[in-house]
C-alpha cells in the first residue's frame, strides 16, 4: 500500500531501530501528528501470555484520569426506575424490548456504550449477534451490566475505557488525543499500564509486556522502551 507524503515525512522523525523513553514517545507523536482532524493516541501492547488458553485471558476497565477527549453517546436497556435514573444520570437513550426490537429491526446503533441491568440480558439476548461483532454487547467484567446505573454512566462519561486481549496476544487502547498536550497523555498511559500489570493472569510465564508502542491515528508507530 502506497504511503502518503505527510506519512512518510513523519515516519522519517522516527528511529524505527530505536525505543523511546515514554514522555519522549508522547512528545513525538504528538510532534508527527499531521491530519486535520484531532487525531486518537493509541497504545499497542504485546502480551507475554497465551491468548488460546481461559487462564490467560487479560480484559477489564480503566477510567483514564483526563478521559477519552470523545463524547460517547450511551445507551441504557431499562425498565421502571432504573430507567428514571438513567435518565437522570444523563444517558443519551433509554428503553426496553421497544429499543432491542429496534435494533434487530433496523440494525439502528447509534450508540457507543450499552448499559443494562441484569435482569434485561434476557431481552438483550435477542441482538446479541448485532451487538457482539460491534462490541456493544453488555458484559458484566466491563462494569455495563449493573444496578448501579448512574455511576455505570458516570464512569463512560468520565472517560472509561474497556481493554481486551485480541489477535496475536495484542491489546489495542486508546489513551487520548492529540490536543491533550503530553501531561494528559502520560497520566492516561500511566492509567492503562497499571490497569494491565493488575490483570496479569497467574498463568501467565515469562515476560509479561513484550512490547509497547503507541501512534495516533494516521501516524508511524513508535516503539517505547
Amino acid at each position: 500500500m502506497n504511503k502518503g507524503k505527510k506519512y512518510l515525512e513523519a515516519l522519517k522523525q522516527v528511529d524505527q531501530t530505536k525505543t523511546y523513553g515514554v514522555e519522549e514517545a508522547i512528545e513525538l507523536a504528538i510532534k508527527t501528528s499531521y491530519a486535520k482532524f484531532d487525531e486518537t493516541v493509541e497504545l499497542h501492547v504485546k502480551l507475554g501470555v497465551d491468548g488460546r488458553q481461559a487462564d490467560q485471558q487479560v480484559r477489564g476497565v480503566v477510567v483514564l484520569p483526563a478521559g477519552t477527549g470523545k463524547k460517547l453517546k450511551v445507551l441504557v436497556i431499562a425498565k421502571g426506575d432504573k430507567a428514571d435514573e438513567a435518565t437522570k444520570a444523563g444517558a443519551d437513550y433509554v428503553g426496553a424490548e421497544e429499543i432491542v426490537a429496534k435494533i434487530a429491526g433496523q440494525n439502528w446503533l447509534d450508540f457507543d456504550v450499552c448499559i443494562t441491568t441484569p435482569d434485561m440480558m434476557g431481552i438483550i439476548g435477542r441482538v446479541a449477534k448485532v451487538l457482539g461483532p460491534k462490541g456493544l454487547m453488555p458484559n458484566p467484567k466491563s462494569g455495563t451490566v449493573t444496578n448501579d446505573i448512574a455511576k455505570a454512566i458516570a464512569d463512560v462519561k468520565a472517560g472509561k475505557v474497556e481493554y481486551r486481549l485480541e489477535k496475536n496476544n495484542i491489546v489495542h487502547c486508546p489513551i487520548g488525543k492529540v490536543s491533550f498536550g503530553k501531561e494528559k497523555l502520560l497520566q492516561n498511559y500511566n492509567a492503562l499500564i497499571d490497569a494491565l500489570t493488575r490483570a496479569k493472569p497467574a498463568a501467565a510465564k515469562g515476560t509479561y509486556f513484550r512490547s509497547i508502542s503507541l501512534a495516533t491515528t494516521m501516524g508511524p508507530g513508535i516503539k517505547i522502551a
